[in-house]
């Protein structure tokens, strides 16, 4: 069999098999550090945080942490304050000078950024710590439990948290260097995936053993399921090709240029950011309901609290179709890709240089970005037309929104890297045929 025949490829080649095992190493550390409960807390009386972790934007929260949030882990906080702290960088560098000045000057301004990345990274921990402490202790209170007294506790318990998130970097880091496909990201899918299998199971229950649709519900779910993954592996990989001729250039008794190639406009540019946005401006009139004392709400708060009705989902997608136009706006550059061609002596075939060619990438942007908005839009309200199918809520959570991209997104990265080593030393590739196309562009995540 081909995929038997494949693996053995793979084996053969002593660095990819090295980087491979490598990888499932250090994942494995990092899912032992999930079960590790912060000192002074009983595992036992977690039940009403588990519980309030099933719905919402701590739901994301938890699956992106593969469960530490809601175990009380080291490692409770996960990868989300780097993540927050590396786009609060790419922002900076789109609008401040300075850091604008830094890009430009190649590794040197790399590494300053990546270091300042990590040094708000710890200031966002040490503001989390104990945020999530004080939800802690309102939980463990509810399940008639409570936190060890004294600051002592609250210090040493944040210091522990933040550590466990540098930790965790360190060890996507590790993957990155020794490993395969990209470490942060590779994080946040094991997160993803380490909540699959069991609600997997819990769902085939449910339908097998209520009167819920039986096995043939079960089996149009799958097959619902593979669908959604097909639709978003094509908007991962939606791109419009833009043909670009180098002029010749004779330097010396050698010819430059004279070749055509082309730039690569992704349909979905901004990746999982709308979703991530627009889901944080959703969660504010949860959290204002939740904050007030009334137990009963009605009108606008119970339409926005409610993640299966029309309006809530309706406002949601029409957020992320903004977010969308707004976030390709920041990343994409039209006007410096126009001088960078210019300064290359390239030029798009029957457009003029400069403002022209300024222009028409930003047209063929406004073009594709609007079916790449709806179709993100689209993915992103798939789970709640699945609960008002009557698929459980976690199961729900794979049938779209940010963890599918993710998943997607991540899987066909890190396949593409192990393709690439088969193929550098000619072995077949992971497809009979063709190549697996990833992301073409950047392979984190966010």
């Amino acid at each position: 069999m081909r995929v038997v025949e494949t693996i053995k490829n793979i084996w053969k080649i002593e660095d990819l098999r090295n980087r491979i095992l490598t990888t499932l190493l250090l994942v494995a550390i990092y899912r032992f550090g999930t079960f590790v409960v912060l000192p002074g807390i009983d595992p036992k009386a977690l039940t009403a945080l588990q519980e309030q972790t099933r719905g919402g934007l701590l739901a994301l929260l938890d699956m992106f942490s593969g469960g530490a949030f809601s175990n009380a882990s080291i490692f409770a906080l996960g990868i989300m304050p780097y993540i927050s702290a590396s786009i609060v960088m790419q922002l900076m560098a789109i609008a401040v000078p300075s850091f604008q000045k830094l890009q430009r000057e190649g590794e040197s301004g790399r590494r300053k950024i990546n270091q300042w990345t990590r040094y708000l990274t710890v200031a966002i921990l040490l503001f989390q710590g104990p945020t999530y402490l004080v939800n802690l202790s309102v939980q463990l209170k509810a399940a008639g439990a409570a936190l060890p007294a004294g600051i002592w506790f609250t210090i040493s318990s944040t210091i522990i948290l933040a550590a466990g998130s540098m930790f965790i970097l360190w060890l996507g880091e590790r993957i990155t260097d020794k490993g395969v496909g990209n470490g942060i990201s590779f994080i946040i899918l094991v997160g993803i995936i380490a909540r699959l299998p069991h609600s997997l199971f819990q769902e085939f229950i449910s339908r097998t053993s209520e009167k819920t649709g039986g096995l043939v519900m079960f089996l149009f779910e799958m097959l619902f399921l593979l669908l959604v993954i097909a639709g978003a592996i094509l908007l991962v990989q939606g791109t419009r090709r833009v043909p670009v001729q180098y002029a010749k250039r004779i330097i010396g008794n050698k010819q430059y240029g004279g070749a055509r190639q082309y730039i690569p406009l992704k349909v979905n540019a901004a990746n999982v950011m709308p979703i991530i946005f627009a889901q944080a401006i959703m969660f504010i009139p949860i959290s204002i309901v939740g904050f007030s004392n009334q137990q009963d709400q009605s009108g606008f708060w119970a339409a926005f609290m409610d993640n299966t009705g029309f309006w809530y989902n309706f406002v949601f997608a029409v957020l992320i179709i903004l977010f969308t136009y707004f976030y390709t706006a920041i990343t994409i550059n039209p006007t410096q890709m126009s001088d960078d061609l210019k300064r290359n002596n390239g030029f798009i075939p029957g457009v003029k240089p400069g403002k022209n060619t300024k222009d028409y990438l930003d047209a063929i942007m406004d073009r594709i970005t609007l079916p790449g908005a709806f179709f993100l839009a689209l993915v992103a309200i798939l789970p709640a037309f699945a609960r008002i199918a009557g698929v459980s809520m976690e199961f729900s959570q794979f049938f779209g929104g940010t963890s599918l991209l993710i998943l997607v997104g991540v899987v066909l990265d890190t396949l593409q890297q192990i393709e690439s080593h088969l193929l550098m030393r000619h072995y077949d590739g992971l497809l009979k045929s063709g190549r697996i196309k990833g992301r073409s562009g950047t392979v984190a995540a966010y």
